[in-house]
């Protein structure tokens, strides 16, 4: 596995923002078009407001996101409100690039007007050019928890999930599937912090966590962390 450590979160960030820049502009300059499935969390969201002041071709690129609680856009805890307030408020990309999941639906509604979704936009195979994703303590990664029916699926793009284990809230979810994430031309884990550093220790050695079953077919994937969440890891 390609994990590469940063001294601290910032310089992950930094270097995350630059490789999206990058991996935009080569997408557009080839297909026309970049898209990108984006993450909650912290450290997404420091992100997201690197990227706010930084020049990109926004006319030309998509945002999707690996996951959504079943909240209404405005609720405090959904990450396209997150996003929406560190990100898309202060960037002029056209409001049909928007691509979130409708989280005020029910989760199976929710589920199936995002898989038409994708499959209006990609056709018959979701290939994203960049996934965002991060790693609980737990090792679940999107909203696939260990032991959930939804790690078990291969049809379907988008599932709902019934989350009832920490972490917190305990509320129903939407989340792309393995097939999806698995597609990708490339991912990029972002993980910061000392609570991971067990389970990453776990992945590295092949202990069986959701996170780690994300393995991209014809793809790159990496591994980006703070000094903290690395601490574990043996070295190569």
């Amino acid at each position: 596995m390609n994990f590469e450590t940063f001294p601290a979160s910032s310089a992950l960030v930094e270097q995350t923002a630059e490789l999206f820049i990058e991996t935009a502009a080569d997408a557009i300059r080839a297909r026309g078009r970049f898209a990108a499935a984006l993450a909650g969390g912290s450290t997404p969201r420091a992100l997201y407001e690197r990227l706010s002041r930084m020049p990109l071709d926004w006319q030309n690129i998509h945002l999707f996101w690996g996951d959504e609680r079943c909240v209404p856009p405005g609720h405090a805890d959904s990450n396209y409100r997150m996003t929406a307030e560190s990100l898309l408020d202060h960037i002029p990309i056209p409001p049909e690039n928007i691509h979130r999941i409708l989280g005020e639906l029910s989760p199976a509604q929710a589920a199936e007007s995002y898989e038409q979704e994708l499959r209006a936009f990609f056709g018959d195979s979701p290939r994203f050019d960049l996934v965002l994703l991060g790693m609980g303590d737990d090792g679940h990664t999107a909203s696939l928890f260990p032991g959930s029916p939804a790690l078990a699926e291969f049809v379907r793009w988008a599932v709902a999930v019934e989350h009832t284990t920490p972490p917190l809230p305990l509320v129903s979810r939407v989340t792309l599937t393995f097939g999806v994430f698995n597609a990708a031309r490339r991912v990029i884990f972002l993980v910061s912090g000392g609570g991971k550093a067990s389970r990453l220790a776990e992945i590295q050695r092949g202990d069986d966590y959701p996170a780690g079953r994300i393995q991209p077919a014809d793809g790159d994937l990496l591994w980006f962390l703070d000094e903290s969440a690395a601490s574990l890891l043996k070295q190569a």
